[in-house]
This record gives C-alpha cells, structure tokens and sequence, in this order.
C-alpha cells in the first residue's frame, strides 16, 4: 500500500500565535499533503486488518459487549496552526487502532452530531444560539489587548472562533450522547467515545478548548436509567465542568486526578478540600473528591492511589455507571502537562475500572502529543475488548502516519518520550495525606444516596429515533462490505 496517500498537512491557520508556557513548540510541522486514498488502497489496508485481527486472535470479549463511537468529521476541523488542540489526534488514534484489527471486536457506530434540543439538555439558550452564529475570526482578540471582553468567553486564545465551530461540537456531543444511549439501551457495557471528554466547559461559557460538555450530557443520559453515576477524571487539568454541573446532587459522584498549582496551572480549582457544598443540607456535600497533584507522578504512584481511592469510592457510593475521563495529557512529554505517566499506567485505571464490572464510558479528553494520545487511547481500547496481551507491542508496519509515532513502539520509555524524567514533586506523606482525606471524606457518604435529582430534561426519543432511522438506512445501503465480513466470521471467537 502505497502510506504517501494518508500523510496528513494542517489546514491554513486561522489565526495568530499566542504565549503558552510550554518547555517546547506546541506545533508540530507536517510537511507532507494530505491525500485521499482511493478505493483500492482502502481494500488494501481493510484485509491487512483482517489479517492482524486474524493472526493475534481479536476477536470480541466473551460476556459483554464493546462499542466505539466516532464521527470522522470531526477530524478535518482545525483550532488554528498554534493552538495546543490537535483533532488530527482521533485520526491517529483511529489509524492504530484500525492497523491492530480492533474494530472487528466490537460494534462500531458513525454517530450523528447532537440537535440543538440535545445540547439545550445542559447548555443555555443564549449560549448555544451565539455559538451557533458567531463568525469564525482570523485571529483571538485578545492577541493585541488582553484585557478585551469576549462574549461567553469565546473569541480568546484559549476558546478561538474557528470555522466549523458549532459543527464540531455537536459532532463532538454526539459521540458522547450516542454512547450514553447505548449503554442506557443495553446495547453496549463498555462504550468508547474518544471525540469526547471535554470537561471544562460550563452552562453558559466556554473554558479550557472545550465549548459543549459532551461528558454532562451523557451522564444526564445516564442518569435516566442508572441511580447513581461515578465520574472519574484522569485528565491532567482539574475536571471543573463536570464538577460543578452535579455540584448539588448526591446521585453523582464526581472524582477527580489533577495537577494543582493554582497560580499558574489552569484552571487553578480542585483543592484536597473542595469536596462539594459546604453543607451538610445539600445533598451534593461530600460528593466532589479532589485529588490534587504535582510535577512528576510515576506510573507505580498514580497507579497505588487510583485503586486506593476509587476502590474505597466504590466501596461507599455504589455507583450503578461508571463514567471516566481519560484526558491524555497526564501522560509524560505531553505539550501542557508535566507528570511522569506512562501509557502503561494510564491504561491501570481502566483496567482498574472493567474489573469492578459495572457499565462504563470511556471518554477522552485532553492531551497535546498527537502520538502520545493515539497509543494511550489505542491501549486502553485494548483493554476493553481484553486482547492487551494479544497485540504486538510494536506498531504494525501498515499503520497510516507511521512515522509521526517516532519511535516504534506501543510503550515508549521516558528516556525515549523526556530524555529524563521530570523531577519528582509528590512525596509519599502527602500522597498518604490524600487518601487519609478521601477516606474521611466517604465516611460521610451513604450507602444509598437518593435517586431524586433536579429536574432532568425528558428524553428526544422522537428526534432521536428519526435521524438515526435514516442514519442507519443510509450506512447498510453502504454497507456490503462490512456484511460480507460479518458473514466470514473475522472478531469472532471460534469454538473449541
């Protein structure tokens, strides 16, 4: 197969560089123009999937069912040639994932954007109609003052008004929404929507590169049909959206694993004692746990304190859904963040979470390593279709974009991704400290919290069932390929 069809250029800037501290060029240049394979090279590359699923005996998990959601569309939108933000990173993603034969072990959905009605579920009004209706601008406003007022907090460096906008995060809510749906449906027991996991986002403003709260929406989904909802987050910034979207309810359990340095580090919030409203009257107190951290985690570390809290989380709440955050910018040699994780350890707290048997969504989030999210995101798709131990560790040869991995491997060390490792911040007293807190924390979470909640939106159904109706019409008129493929058995396990 001829990889020169699948080598990716950016899209024009849209706008001008602005000031990130960051120890190196957030932009990566790619060189090389984007083609378009044509259909016989997608042949080509479709039975070389066959063949890897085949030979490392990919097939789906036995007991329950993996879904992947994506909108490809969402990868051809571009925040600006500066910004941190790389949608080219779901791209890679699918490229690895796709070259390890993945798909054929699981059900995978094109997933429409979001409606406007869907996104009103948690946004407002005046948000969402400006958003929709802002035109894209060449350059953030505040690049010459930096003291200029933007409307919702749209229009800066770190929100820009990119063309396409409203596009792509009604694609990027979708895929969220979508999972939430099958999961509530009984469809699915793991659902992956790596388009989604922007948690920073508020009711009426956007924050942190993120404009819609995909992960809001889909716990709302959730919420529907599941008493009780843990979110995780392992993102490297403080899970703030989310946090305050469920400030005041105890039916949702918001944990998450941050960075804090509140003088520089965004968003600046999650201390070890912000743990929800301040009174015991609100039913929400106690429920935002917080584990705030500092430069140079380790794998062993981060790893002891995810199973540590969220095994007694779990322990407490008894949550009904697990919804987790993979932000992949905790990983080591990611553009803003500064711990020293591995994709080994980031994938633990997946692991971690598939064991205690609960449905779960898998989101993702952050991360500004386009490379370093795609084997993060790759792995962690491994292991919840359980074939991690099947896979090669080196990156097949007929991966698209190939050579953006640098190195050939699935696992990197941190001499290959830093050269040396960051400083270690974090002491074994304090992070004994953290647990001591969590631990007193929980001891004031009942076992059965309330299955009341503020008013929740009644569900689309009737939006929902006819765009997808002719969503579906449209894929199996499309769709004899992947039927012929069904029918050959690939990702299927064969009998004994």
């Amino acid at each position: 197969m001829d990889i020169a069809a699948y080598r990716f250029k950016p899209p024009k800037p849209n706008y001008l560089p602005h000031n990130v501290e960051v120890d190196e060029p957030i932009v990566e240049n790619y060189n090389t123009p984007m083609g378009r394979a044509d259909d016989r090279e997608n042949a080509i590359f479709f039975n070389k999937m066959k063949r890897q699923a085949n030979e490392y005996n990919i097939v789906r998990p036995k007991g329950y069912t993996v879904s992947y959601h994506a909108n490809p569309e969402m990868e051809k939108h571009h925040f600006g040639q500066t910004h941190p933000m790389k949608p080219w990173r779901l791209t890679l993603t699918k490229s690895l994932v796709s070259a390890y034969g993945m798909p054929f072990a699981m059900d995978n959905y094109n997933t429409r954007a979001a409606t406007y009605e869907e996104l009103n579920s948690f946004h407002a009004s005046d948000y969402l109609d400006y958003l929709a209706t802002a035109a894209p601008e060449d350059q953030p406003r505040d690049i010459d003052n930096p003291d200029k007022e933007v409307k919702f907090n749209l229009g800066g460096s770190d929100c820009p008004l990119f063309h396409g906008l409203y596009n792509y995060c009604s694609m990027s809510a979708g895929t969220s929404v979508d999972a939430a749906r099958k999961i509530c449906n009984k469809q699915s027991d793991i659902a992956i929507a790596w388009g989604g996991g922007l948690h920073h986002a508020k009711r009426s403003e956007a924050s942190g590169f993120c404009y819609i709260n995909d992960i809001v929406l889909g716990i709302l989904q959730l919420l529907r049909c599941y008493p009780r909802v843990l979110y995780i987050d392992i993102d490297v910034h403080h899970g703030d959206g989310v946090e305050e979207a469920f400030f005041s309810t105890d039916r949702v359990m918001t944990v998450s694993f941050h960075k804090y340095q509140p003088e520089i580090f965004f968003p600046g919030t999650g201390s070890l004692d912000d743990n929800g409203p301040k009174s015991e009257h609100n039913p929400g107190a106690h429920h935002a746990i917080n584990v705030p951290l500092n430069d140079g985690i380790t794998d062993e570390q981060y790893e002891s304190l995810f199973q540590n809290i969220i095994g007694k989380v779990n322990e407490h709440f008894r949550p009904s859904v697990i919804a987790l955050q993979c932000g992949a910018d905790s990983l080591a040699g990611d553009r803003l963040g500064r711990f020293n994780l591995q994709v080994q350890g980031h994938g633990a707290c997946v692991a971690f979470c598939k064991k205690l048997g609960l449905p779960m969504i898998i989101f993702g989030g952050g991360g500004y390593t386009p490379r370093n999210v795609a084997r993060a995101w790759a792995f962690e798709t491994s292991l919840a279709i359980d074939c991690q131990d099947k896979i090669n560790p080196i990156i097949p040869q007929h991966t698209p974009w190939r050579e953006h991995f640098i190195h050939d491997t699935l696992f990197p060390t941190l001499e290959q991704i830093l050269g040396e490792p960051r400083a270690n911040r974090n002491t074994q007293k304090r992070l004994q400290e953290i647990v001591q807190h969590v631990h007193e924390q929980l001891r004031f979470v009942s076992h059965a919290p309330s299955v009341q909640s503020q008013i929740i939106p009644p569900d689309l159904g009737g939006i929902r069932d006819d765009v997808e109706d002719r969503i579906r019409e449209e894929n199996e008129a499309k769709d004899e390929g992947l039927r012929k493929t069904r029918e050959e058995g690939v990702g299927v396990a064969m009998e004994s």
